[in-house]
């Protein structure tokens, strides 16, 4: 279930299964996903192919209208044949003539218009109240050679097609990689899904959700009031700050790095090493031994930089790192497992984060199997147990911290928390592979396994409040204490970050291209629900025919309304899966709506649904 293996356990010989988080469009209530902007569009001569042209300078190309692939950065766009008109649409607005169509018109401005009377008349095609239907901003538009009817717009919110000759849209953005992340701001915690800084503001992806929407609580740049505030206190222009409680380091865009030990009260400049130079772009602070710092710099050489005493000595950690920009570091302490992001990729090393002395880094790539993009950001999660990484265009990916292969952490196999454990739960081992596992005398059946995870089941008949789990791995065994409780529901969560949630009567995903609908029944996967009557071994799957029930209570419920529950079972044909149907409503919000199980009165986490009338 959860996408996080790594083929072997030596990092440097392969580099890590990486999942997607999110996708690379946002939820921006226009005619479909947005992404960023997109600078020119056009059609191949044939009109077989689209290609379009990003504000990176990056050319992308489809032939499907659903899968875009690189193209040839140095492709012409054909040049637009400028027009006159009688009278504007909008101020400022540019007027283009239609190809093989001297009669016709077109205005790019705030809107999209058409004329086919010289400009004396307009019709607005993209108007919807007051705004843009496809967003504003329009710059290119491309015209399909084999039919006049198909229109495609390039605009500040990606790629838009009509059919109809603007009557009506949609998008073009799920596929294509122009989503500029500038920062990762948090990861999921609790009810809180990513958050992120990007080109079209500060955007969040919902715990159990499938795209990115708009976070208005969010600043988009965490630091700025930081480097405002304590940029008078020094007196010169900061382009990074990180604070952890009265500790203070902050970085100057002039490469010099400040500290302070009271709050921002005063500030001390710290000595740099020979060769550092460019902006500081951003500053690791260990939050629990403030003493140890990584700062990355923007400079040819003395890229990444440690200090083990408050900043009193930085010492260079560039090693062989390749000659790329640098973006952002991150780091484990106690591992001494340090992350960078740079224009070649996201890289792993280990240093002594407790002593400056230690050997030169050696880098390793771990994006080998993703996309040749820069890396922007890098983080691992509150726990240090995955990493997050941003790539340009790409959005966010996520993996099992590779640091952490080696060190086993049991989590809930259903949304990967640590909620307890219950009796027919699924529970991943992160970490290594495992052989066998008991605890008092029973047997945890091993699903399945690899050099970086292990997927195992508690058995039916197990009690708790805690047990103390053997894992025999091929190393040996260790022992990790496991609380668990009768219920402990999750509604699981696939390995892109999906909700299981299935249509009851076509066995049909619902996501956002297939949303659920009023009156329908929708059937949630879950586990951790507990014993199941009549009895069932553990490691074996559910009969097809009159699957166990579920013993406790379950409820359910969306945007904290109770839905009617017409069954809880196991998942017929699946190992540790459990099955909850329920009756949507007649009437229901169309749009998105937070959808939660619970087992005799415990929670499971919140998920989101789609829906449509």
């Amino acid at each position: 279930m959860l996408g996080v293996a790594i083929a072997t356990a030596a990092v440097a010989q392969t580099a890590p299964d990486w999942r997607q988080v999110g996708g690379s469009a946002v939820e921006l209530s226009l005619a479909a996903p947005a992404t960023g902007p997109v600078r020119d569009v056009w059609f191949s001569a044939t009109g077989n192919a689209l290609l379009a042209r990003t504000v990176s300078g990056r050319v992308f190309q489809t032939q499907d209208f659903e899968t875009w692939t690189a193209a040839d950065p140095s492709a012409q766009t054909p040049a637009p044949v400028p027009a006159t008109a009688v009278r504007m649409p909008e101020s400022g607005a540019t007027v283009i003539q239609a190809p093989r169509n001297p009669a016709r018109t077109f205005a790019l401005g705030s809107q999209l218009y058409r004329s086919d009377d010289g400009g004396r008349s307009w019709e607005n095609l993209t108007a919807y109240r007051s705004q843009a239907v496809i967003g504003s901003g329009q710059h290119s538009i491309a015209i399909s050679p084999a039919d006049p009817d198909q229109i495609v717009v390039a605009n500040d919110y990606g790629v838009w097609r009509s059919l109809d000759g603007g009557m009506s849209w949609s998008g073009l953005n799920h596929g294509l990689p122009n989503l500029a992340v500038r920062r990762i701001l948090s990861t999921p915690y609790g009810a809180t899904g990513t958050r992120i800084a990007a080109g079209v503001g500060a955007l969040e992806l919902p715990v159990g959700g499938s795209i990115w929407q708009p976070a208005d609580a969010v600043a988009a740049d965490p630091e700025a009031a930081l480097r405002q505030r304590y940029a008078t206190v020094i007196g010169s222009e900061l382009s990074a700050v990180t604070q952890v409680g009265r500790f203070i380091y902050a970085g100057g865009r002039d490469g010099r790095i400040w500290y302070s030990i009271d709050s921002g009260a005063s500030f001390r400049e710290t000595p740099m090493p020979q060769g550092a130079s460019g902006p500081v772009v951003r500053i690791f602070v260990d939050p629990v031994e403030p003493r140890v710092a990584l700062a990355a710099l923007g400079g040819r050489t003395a890229r990444v930089l440690r200090t083990t005493q408050f900043g009193n000595f930085w010492d260079v950690l560039d090693g062989n790192l390749p000659d790329a920009a640098v973006h952002s570091v991150t780091a484990d302490r106690a591992s001494g497992a340090i992350y960078v992001a740079t224009d070649k990729g996201v890289f792993f090393g280990r240093a002594d984060l407790e002593n400056s002395s230690s050997p030169a880094v050696n880098w390793t790539d771990l994006t080998a199997k993703l996309p040749q993009a820069p890396a922007t950001d890098v983080r691992l999660d509150a726990a240090a147990v995955q990493l997050y990484i941003a790539l340009d265009g790409y959005g966010v990916f996520a993996t099992a911290a590779p640091h952490r292969i080696g060190s086993l952490r049991i989590v809930n196999g259903g949304d990967f928390t640590n909620r307890p454990a219950a009796p027919g739960s699924l529970l991943s081992v992160l970490g290594g592979r495992v052989t066998g596992a008991d605890a008092a005398g029973r047997a945890y059946p091993i699903l399945s396994g690899s050099d970086a995870e292990t997927q195992i089941q508690v058995p039916f008949d197990a009690v708790g409040p805690n047990v103390s789990l053997a894992l025999r791995t091929p190393r040996g065994t260790v022992t990790r204490d496991l609380p668990v409780q009768p219920v402990s529901p999750a509604i699981i969560i696939s390995r892109d970050g999906a909700p299981m949630l299935w249509d009851a009567d076509s066995g049909l995903p619902h996501d956002f291209r297939n949303p659920a609908h009023a009156g329908g029944r929708l059937q949630i996967w879950a586990t951790g629900l507990g014993r199941v009557t009549p009895d069932w071994p553990a490691g074996m799957q559910a009969p097809l025919e009159n699957p166990p029930a579920v013993v406790a209570e379950v409820k359910a419920s969306l945007d904290g309304n109770a839905l009617q529950v017409t069954r809880a079972t196991l998942v017929p044909g699946y190992v540790g899966f459990y099955l909850v149907e329920v009756q949507l409503p007649a009437v229901v919000n169309v749009g998105t709506s937070e959808l939660s199980i619970s087992a005799a009165g415990q929670e499971s986490n919140r998920v989101q649904l789609t829906l449509e009338q």
